[in-house]
């Protein structure tokens, strides 16, 4: 009998969309990251903005060795910072500034000599990049500073809209247009890091263009690592160079803070909507993050509009939502989660159908991307309960996820690198199966069997089937089979 991976049933209603939840201080407890899992978590995310690699490393070993005891995959995502640009610190941790004030940002200034009247930056290169009319926004556009003139390394600007500031807060220009490179000495640090934990994706942080990913792909590769990438949608740059970077990453995350500041909080609805569909075209997924729960960092319950954001998320067909200080700092990371959890669900029943219209007219490119969407169309048209799978690499279980489907989709697979992969895959749930060594009835029969140790399908229940005829070889799913559950199975 195979291992298989257990999966939760939410009292027997499968969660479709994933949750993603930050480590940290919070979560620093077998107990409470066992919690988690239970609660729902799909992946976790180590942010590199914050932390030690050690206590990194640890959180991953924990982890994984929770996994290993419940039989429960869980991702792993590695966060690196990026070229986010931060003023310095002050002498007196923080300041006042008043409406009218002059204020200075000195690029000459050392990094921890700000006072009332100025401050240093992390970026050398600012002042090139702004001139004057410009807008700085400051500590997500809580201080907004407009730009008088720039001589020798001196932004010198008029307080437009003031308030209490602290130390290391981050800058973005109004409309984008900073040319920071977004991969710093640190990131590439981190990057040799992130190979050592065997992170499952690995997210790029403020990347202007496909380059930028090609870049970071590169080194994780050099370094000996294997990762999905994700490419954080943060800035102007990015939008501009939407579809090149679709086409270099695996996955898009889109970080609506910075985003936010940078094209005004009013166009990021409509930009996330835009940003999924854009994903889902290219076959990539869709990540929505930033400020979800927000309240929750301090609250038991969420916001009733944090419930509507998430659930709009949903509703948009994101692929995942994810949890970052409500988890990471937070005072109630398990409930964060149950809620995260419960308002998926209650927005899946309205969205999810049985019958989808969705890539009819697709002319395919290749043999398993035929059969993965061939699946697709017969299960939703022939009250199929589930289907199962078979993979090497996860490819057809991401072309079965593209389309909007309520039938849940095992992905069966002997290779553990790629049952955290599909952890990512909206409506995809892993199940550790080894294909070599059977016969193509067997495979069938087991593959049957793993679905019912799921608890998913019963009796005269239709599964559809999908393998290769060169069992483990990669990219090789060639063949789609449709099975009555308890029914003999043919040994074609």
């Amino acid at each position: 009998m195979s291992l298989i991976t257990e999966i939760r049933q939410r009292k027997a209603i499968l969660r479709h969309t994933k949750i993603i939840a930050t480590l940290g201080p919070a979560t620093d407890s077998e107990e409470v990251m066992s919690d988690l899992m239970d609660a729902g978590v799909d992946l976790v995310r180590l942010n590199f903005s914050h932390g030690t690699h050690e206590e990194h490393a640890w959180r991953v070993k924990t982890l994984r060795k929770l996994s290993k005891e419940k039989n429960y995959e869980v991702g792993v995502l590695g966060d690196l910072q990026g070229a986010k640009i931060r003023i310095g610190t002050f002498q007196d941790k923080k300041i006042h500034l008043n409406v009218g004030d002059q204020f200075c940002i000195d690029t000459n200034l050392t990094i921890d000599d700000g006072d009332q009247h100025k401050v240093g930056t992390t970026y050398k290169g600012l002042a090139d990049d702004v001139g004057a009319g410009d807008t700085l926004l400051v500590d997500d556009g809580i201080i907004v500073l407009g730009v008088v003139d720039v001589v020798d390394g001196k932004i010198n600007c008029d307080v437009i809209m003031g308030g209490e500031l602290s130390s290391n807060k981050g800058i973005n220009r109004q409309g984008g247009g900073l040319s920071a490179p977004a991969l710093t000495d640190k990131d590439r640090e981190d990057i040799k890091h992130a190979v050592e934990f065997d992170v499952d994706y690995i997210a790029i942080s403020f990347p202007r263009d496909a380059e930028d990913i090609k870049l970071a792909k590169q080194l994780f590769l050099d370094a000996g690592g294997k990762a999905g990438i994700i490419a954080k949608i943060e800035r102007v740059e990015s939008l501009e160079s939407i579809d090149g970077i679709l086409d270099a990453c695996d996955a898009i995350m889109i970080g609506r803070g910075d985003l936010g500041v940078e094209i005004g909080d009013a166009e990021v609805p409509g930009v996330q909507k835009s940003l999924i569909d854009l994903a889902h075209d290219k076959n990539r997924i869709a990540i929505t993050a930033t400020q979800m729960m927000e309240s929750m960092t301090y609250s038991p319950i969420p916001t009733r509009a944090e419930v509507s954001d998430v659930a709009n998320a949903v509703l948009d067909g994101t692929d995942a939502v994810m949890l970052s200080g409500e988890t990471a700092v937070g005072k109630y990371p398990v409930k964060a989660v149950k809620a995260m959890n419960r308002t998926c669900l209650a927005s899946e029943r309205r969205v999810l159908k049985k019958v989808s219209d969705q890539r009819t007219s697709t002319k395919f490119e290749r043999v398993d991307e035929a059969i993965a969407m061939s699946a697709m169309y017969t299960a939703n048209r022939l009250d199929v309960t589930a289907i199962a799978a078979l993979t090497e690499s996860g490819s057809t279980a991401l072309w079965m996820s593209r389309v909007n489907s309520a039938i849940p989709i095992y992905a069966l697979t002997r290779h553990e690198k790629t049952l955290r992969l599909v952890t990512l895959y909206k409506g995809v749930y892993p199940a550790r199966f080894d294909v070599l060594g059977r016969t193509h009835a067997e495979v069938n029969k087991e593959a049957i069997g793993v679905l019912q140790r799921c608890g998913v399908v019963q009796e005269n229940d239709l599964v559809i089937i999908t393998k290769g005829d060169l069992m483990g070889d990669a990219g090789g799913t060639s063949a789609l089979k449709i099975v009555r559950v308890g029914h003999l199975i043919d040994p074609q």
